[in-house]
């Protein structure tokens, strides 16, 4: 039996569980949502890295599902949108009840597994989702959402991007009664997007394990979406999981450089380097036409991988692709189909069945378990926080 094979037997009985996947915003931004448009019960791969065909042969079992909201939405615009992604994600479980089931605790993720079909929790991406108001953070609670990423690629009021210059120097005082709140009600705090100085502090603040949705190693590659060395210990120490991005300008330093170079020519064009108009992507063929864009590979992400183990311990890692977040990915997962390539990598690299079990389900299962153990006794000891980011932090500046 080949590595591949032994793979997917291996997924068969510990899926994948993915941290990150963009697919609610990529049906926004593509079909204004219209779901027979983009029917994820059959290929979508002309459009989409993502439908339950190549979530099955992916071996995947539980998926936390976005419900990001661009940070060009502000105050009630990004909350009405993310409840709009909420709802999204609650219409694909209700079209799709026998290949996904809502989870909203560990024990419903694992019941899912015994049942054959996909968990399907929600995260939420970035803080301005919740308008600076604690009690909107519970109801996203409510509502299932059972992480939240600090930032996005701005600074939120009270915490710092790592994306963006440095605002509160890490998490404000509000930004601390945000995790505290989150501990209580038992939604992870995600530090994928956040500043070393956010990293910190919230490690600093949570008394329940944390984790990175989508992050990889900065050691490995030096981009500030990446995760520190000294954090990655710990969290160790934390109890949190740190889950690898697959995102190539995110994991491979020839591809760091040349996205650099790419957006520097686009401005030189006058365009934004996000602009996708027909006019900006002629401009960007033509750079890549010159300049031929740096491929990332399993092998990669299986660096980040080894790397994340040797820092925070195999019971700390896990997996975060984001899937229908990028343009580009590595060759060989270049969909939600591919992750038995890189399990078979891993394989290739020495890695017993028991670390990819912990690698691909346990981990993750584990730390929402414990967060919401942490959640039972802070609830025991103190109801809802009321806090105001002005009582806390001052009046806006």
């Amino acid at each position: 039996m080949d590595n591949l094979d032994r793979a997917r037997l291996l997924l068969a009985d510990h899926p994948v569980v993915d941290g990150h996947n963009d697919l609610p915003w990529a049906l926004r931004e593509q079909v204004g949502y219209d779901l027979d448009a983009r029917d994820i019960a059959v290929d979508q791969s002309t459009a989409l890295h993502t439908d339950i065909p190549r979530l099955r042969a992916g071996g995947v079992g539980a998926q936390f599902w976005s419900v990001y909201v661009s940070t060009e939405l502000t105050g009630d615009a990004a909350v009405s949108a993310t409840l709009e992604q909420i709802d999204v994600v609650a219409e694909l479980l209700a079209r799709h009840p026998a290949d996904l089931r809502r989870a909203l605790t560990a024990d419903d993720m694992e019941r899912a597994r015994a049942e054959g079909r996909i968990a399907s929790l929600m995260g939420a991406e970035g803080g301005h989702s919740i308008n600076n108001s604690l009690g909107t953070l519970r109801a996203l609670y409510t509502l299932g959402v059972r992480y939240m990423t600090l930032t996005h690629n701005d600074n939120t009021d009270w915490a710092d991007s790592a994306t963006d210059a440095p605002g509160v120097g890490g998490l404000s005082e509000f930004g601390r009664e945000v995790v505290r709140e989150m501990n209580r009600v038992g939604m992870l705090v995600d530090l994928s997007h956040v500043a070393a100085t956010t990293m910190r502090d919230a490690l600093a603040t949570s008394v329940a394990p944390v984790i990175f949705s989508h992050s990889s190693a900065r050691a490995v590659c030096d981009h500030p979406r990446n995760i520190p060395d000294d954090v990655l210990r710990m969290l160790a120490a934390n109890g949190g999981v740190a889950m690898a991005t697959f995102v190539p300008k995110f994991v491979l330093p020839e591809a760091v450089e040349w996205t650099l170079a790419a957006d520097r020519n686009m401005r030189e064009h006058g365009l934004h380097h996000l602009d996708t108009t027909p006019a900006a992507m002629r401009v960007h063929a033509d750079f890549e036409a010159a300049h031929p864009r740096p491929v990332a590979t399993v092998a990669t992400i299986a660096d980040h991988l080894g790397h994340l183990r040797e820092m925070a311990g195999i019971d700390h890692i896990g997996i975060g692709g984001d899937y229908d977040g990028t343009a580009f990915l590595p060759a060989g997962l270049e969909d939600v189909s591919g992750y038995p390539n890189l399990i078979a990598e891993l394989l290739s690299r020495g890695w017993s069945d028991a670390d990819l079990a912990k690698l691909t389900w346990q981990n993750a299962v584990r730390v929402l378990r414990d967060a919401e153990a942490v959640s039972r006794e802070l609830s025991a000891v103190r109801g809802p926080s009321h806090a105001t980011i002005e009582a806390l932090d001052g009046p806006a500046v």
